[in-house]
């Protein structure tokens, strides 16, 4: 995505408790005389805050002009992740242009590569298996975290057809006592105008 030197970038990210998030990105800037974004950024870094979704601070550093931020979420939500350059110019002079490649990965667990390539097979094969057994968890406390979720949308579904309900019970008694109110007083009115 694109950003302006100075301008802060947010991305909301959905994650169950309890799991580890890593973010990869690089900061490219634009050259006014080549008319493109250089390959990268020196001098240029990146402040990287998280926020919980209880509000709270989970992670606010200061990075290269390429780098990587990793997390754990003790709470399952939505979790904020904002991205802003470290430029010191002043804003009406900090018209740059940044392009920044942005890698977010929920649950990753990576390979040991020293193991993996370790001579004895079944070490690295028992390795891979717990990497296996790791990865399952990660997708049943996912799984799980989906259900709780869906359980708490049926509920205030439910709870809105129900007040739909009585909004429409509630109509139809005003209505038909308008009716009857309007009834009474139109007999009233011609009976005493001697009409009927």
């Amino acid at each position: 995505f694109h950003s302006g030197e100075r301008e802060e970038k947010c991305i909301i990210e959905d994650v169950p408790s309890d799991t580890l998030v890593i973010g990869n990105y690089k900061v490219q800037r634009w050259d006014i005389h080549k008319q493109d974004f250089l390959e990268s950024a020196p001098g240029l870094g990146m402040f990287v805050t998280v926020t919980t979704p209880s509000a709270e601070v989970l992670l606010s550093k200061l990075y290269g002009p390429q780098g990587t931020f990793s997390f754990t979420s003790y709470l399952s939500g939505e979790h904020i992740i904002c991205l802003q350059s470290n430029s010191t110019r002043f804003v009406a002079f900090a018209g740059s242009k940044l392009r920044i490649h942005l890698d977010i990965r929920v649950g990753e667990h990576f390979l040991d590569e020293s193991v993996v390539q370790a001579k004895d097979k079944v070490n690295e094969v028992n390795f891979r298996l717990e990497h296996l057994i790791e990865q399952i968890h990660h997708i049943s406390k996912e799984q799980n975290y989906e259900r709780e979720r869906e359980e708490k949308f049926r509920k205030t579904s439910e709870e809105t057809n129900s007040n739909i309900l009585w909004w429409a019970i509630v109509q139809t008694l005003i209505l038909i006592s308008i009716g009857v109110w309007q009834i009474k007083s139109l007999r009233d009115f011609f009976i005493s105008k001697k009409l009927v």
